[in-house]
């Protein structure tokens, strides 16, 4: 098995005995309007609608639509993206700083993430614009990429980049910060706030399973 984390900036190296991609509904549409996403699409042999518990309905439907109008032979697949947070009492009613990861808001194109999903459902008092507090490369991260809402990306591309990450988040006016990145950030900065981890995980929704089709198409050629 390999997992190819290529999305719509690449397409896997070989061609698998089972192909499946994972599509995100927040940003339905850009599964055909992007190459090569619209490849990885057009390859799927199972294809899984990713976040169905927080994304709206339209953006499932039209996903699934895409899918069936241009390839009808995949398996389609409803999933969830759950968020958890280990301490969510901690973000009840305090002023609190989002980050999110870097490449889903600047070219994913996606205005936040799981970070502000998890801050407004846990009844954060406020969520902190970064803006006014941003330093350095994220000044022109915020010009060029106007779509980002009231969250900041994390940029740490190199050692400048995560200077200018520990910059912003010190000069913040907030009572904590929500890391919602893939990796443990945190352990790479020295924060200046109270820090909480934001985890996402995949589960099943409605039936047809990702595990029972997987099956089936692996029967399908072992036998």
């Amino acid at each position: 098995m390999v997992v190819w984390d290529g999305g719509n900036n690449d397409t896997p190296f070989f061609r698998p005995d089972v192909h499946v991609v994972v599509f995100d509904p927040h940003r339905a549409g850009h599964e055909i309007r992007y190459y090569p996403g619209e490849t990885n699409l057009l390859m799927a042999d199972i294809a899984v609608i990713n976040k169905v518990d927080s994304a709206p309905a339209a953006g499932v439907d039209a996903v699934r639509e895409n899918i069936r109008r241009l390839n009808p032979r995949a398996a389609v697949v409803l999933a969830e993206s759950a968020i958890t947070v280990e301490d969510p009492d901690r973000i009840r009613g305090r002023r609190v700083l989002v980050v999110e990861d870097g490449p889903t808001l600047t070219h994913g194109e996606m205005p936040w993430g799981a970070g502000l999903i998890a801050a407004e459902a846990n009844g954060a008092g406020q969520v902190v614009d970064p803006r006014p507090f941003a330093a350095g490369a994220y000044k022109e991260v915020y010009q060029r990429y106007p779509h980002i809402g009231p969250v900041l990306p994390a940029m740490g591309y190199g050692s400048g980049q995560i200077r200018d990450l520990e910059k912003t988040l010190a000069a913040a006016e907030c009572d904590l910060v929500l890391f919602a990145t893939p990796i443990d950030l945190p352990a790479l900065l020295n924060p200046s706030h109270p820090t909480l981890r934001v985890r996402y995980e995949y589960r099943d929704g409605d039936p047809p399973l990702l595990a029972d089709l997987l099956l089936k198409q692996l029967d399908g050629i072992l036998s």
